[in-house]
């Protein structure tokens, strides 16, 4: 399913926000022209080299793109940008604040110019407001968001485990766009979009401050337990295998006390009859469940939790995320090409028809002939360019 094909979007992105929004673009059909550094490129390309010599922060967000190297602040290299803007449906960015409107590309010049255009800005807090010109990246957002504050165990915060901000941005970058893109469909007018990684992450952050709202008391930090719900989390049976729980509701208790435990009576003991006294009581009746666990081996425990129809899943390593066998049944792991050879792939969330679109993440520069050979210039001029480090 690749319903964007047609559209064109030219991307000046770095790192993960918008690199993540233009890859699910690119994901279902569209042209992703990727502007990097002449020389670096994007500097995430150097942030580590775990895929064969590769990084796993560029492979991961910038397949399906084509990479065109050009320097925007030589005059020549400003125009070139400015000519394939003029042919694109969307632009999108996320450079430093205010980087894109000094170079004479913020939204309002380009929409002036192209009114049909789609321009969306990815920053660390927006604009207009007091953060408008802070750098920002994904743990310092995290960090200002409050994310940090509800996340780690009592004694230690914690920063999450993936670039939560990032990704968060990145996808309200896509659906925003992807709703620009319908609006613009009945009225044949683009719009601005500006997406800050502050409020995307502090959407996300909707159960937590709505918890301890009116100054209410916040949800505690429980390491990786859930904080309002129990139980709901780590216990370890006899052979040392950890097994994560889940118990949402009554129905489930009632089950977990008679299938797990063998103790049906606790279900309505006072202290833990509801949620919310299970809560407040975690400490006494978590020795309960964790004595039972600990008869058990971890399959057993596994096997009777599924008999009581109480969730339950193992706590995988990343290896085994890579021979999981509900991906491997789906068919979800394809390859796509790198310039160090094809690695291992997720093809995108949803759609399940057609063959996805899985083609190679871009070496730097590779398409800069082929893009400005696009735009009518020669092989000439292009050497000429690239003799004077513009691309």
């Amino acid at each position: 399913m690749q319903p964007l094909r047609g559209v064109t979007v030219v991307a000046l992105e770095q790192a993960i926000a918008a690199p993540y929004a233009s890859r699910q673009l690119a994901d279902l059909g569209a042209r992703v022209i990727k502007v990097e550094r002449p020389g670096t490129g994007d500097f995430a390309r150097a942030y580590d080299t775990r895929v064969r010599g590769l990084s796993s922060h560029f492979v991961w967000v910038n397949r399906n793109k084509e990479s065109l190297t050009l320097d925007f602040k030589d005059p020549r290299g400003l125009e070139l940008l400015r000519r394939l803007i003029a042919d694109a449906d969307v632009f999108l960015q996320n450079l430093a604040p205010g980087a894109a409107a000094r170079a004479g590309l913020g939204a309002r010049e380009l929409r002036a110019a192209h009114p049909e255009l789609i321009v969306c800005d990815i920053s660390g807090y927006g604009a207009p407001g007091p953060y408008a010109d802070r750098k920002a990246y994904d743990l310092l957002v995290q960090s200002e968001a409050g994310l940090l504050s509800v996340t780690g165990t009592p004694d230690d915060m914690a920063k999450a485990g993936i670039p939560v901000s990032d990704v968060a941005a990145g996808m309200y970058a896509y659906s925003s766009i992807l709703g620009a893109l319908l609006e613009r469909g009945r009225t044949g007018r683009g719009t601005q979009l500006d997406v800050s990684m502050l409020e995307a992450t502090v959407e996300w952050l909707g159960f937590p401050l709505y918890y301890s709202f009116d100054g209410g008391r916040p949800p505690p930090r429980a390491g990786a337990w859930h904080a309002t719900i129990y139980p709901y989390g780590p216990f370890t049976a006899g052979d040392g295998k950890v097994v994560m729980t889940a118990v949402q509701n009554e129905r489930e208790w009632q089950g977990f006390c008679a299938g797990f435990l063998g103790r049906p009576e606790l279900a309505g003991h006072p202290h833990y009859a509801t949620n919310a006294d299970r809560d407040a009581h975690r400490e006494e009746l978590g020795g309960l469940i964790a004595a039972r666990f600990a008869e058990l081996t971890a399959a057993e425990a596994v096997e009777l939790l599924d008999a009581a129809g109480v969730a339950n899943a193992r706590v995988n390593t990343l290896a085994e995320v890579w021979d999981h066998p509900q991906l491997a049944a789906r068919g979800r792991l394809h390859e796509v090409p790198t310039p160090a050879g094809p690695v291992p792939a997720l093809a995108p969330p949803g759609p399940t028809g057609d063959a996805p679109r899985m083609e190679a993440v871009p070496a730097l520069g590779e398409h800069t002939r082929a893009v400005l050979g696009g735009l009518g210039l020669s092989e000439e001029d292009i050497d000429a360019l690239a003799a004077d480090g513009v691309v």
